[in-house]
């Protein structure tokens, strides 16, 4: 099995129209940059869109001579971003789905009952997800979901490392806080 190359290797190669390379990009991110615009977006056409949208807008930065130097996924995903805030900017927006779990529970692991419940339970993370700010949904998605470092969230939302903790630090408090009042609300 050969080895995957690097993100340096894959960029230096891009930069010269590699088409191998260009393709293992594509390969490689563009399942995550899927991923993430799914969570934000809730609608599978959006997010073919967005990644369609995202690699077309690094190719044309690679053609004029722009583009990354380095943390090719951090870049990708402002990229993305930049296009969900583009998005949302142009039309009202629409129901959004966080689908927080990607594995969707079979019949053959949980009882009825406990997936009823873990359903509830997505549906109320959803909920909490829903009254943060745009910015903290974003570092709590790019952080947890995504499970990128502070240092790659900081560079995809340029912004500083310590201003990526802060935000972190006042979405988790948010989302305990408002989870914490719909507990004791229904508990």
């Amino acid at each position: 099995m050969a080895q995957q190359p690097d993100e340096a290797q894959l960029l230096r190669a891009a930069r010269s129209w590699d088409m191998d390379a260009l393709a293992a990009i594509y390969d490689i991110y563009s399942p995550m940059i899927y991923r993430y615009a799914m969570r934000l977006l809730g609608s599978e056409d959006v997010a073919e869109e967005c990644v369609a949208e995202t690699f077309a807008r690094f190719l044309q930065a690679l053609r004029n001579g722009g583009g990354p130097k380095e943390h090719l996924r951090a870049y990708l995903y402002r990229v993305a971003h930049n296009w969900i805030t583009d998005y949302y900017r142009r039309q009202p927006p629409p129901q959004v789905d966080l689908d927080l779990l990607d594995n969707v529970l079979t019949d053959d692991e949980e009882s009825l009952g406990g997936r009823v419940v873990a359903q509830e339970e997505q549906e109320r993370v959803r909920a909490a997800l829903r009254l943060l700010t745009p910015e903290q949904r974003q570092v709590i998605v790019l952080r947890f979901l995504e499970e990128l470092s502070l240092k790659e969230v900081a560079e995809a939302m340029q912004k500083p490392v310590g201003a990526v903790k802060a935000l972190q630090h006042r979405a988790l408090a948010a989302l305990r806080r408002v989870l914490s009042e719909e507990e004791q609300q229904h508990g």
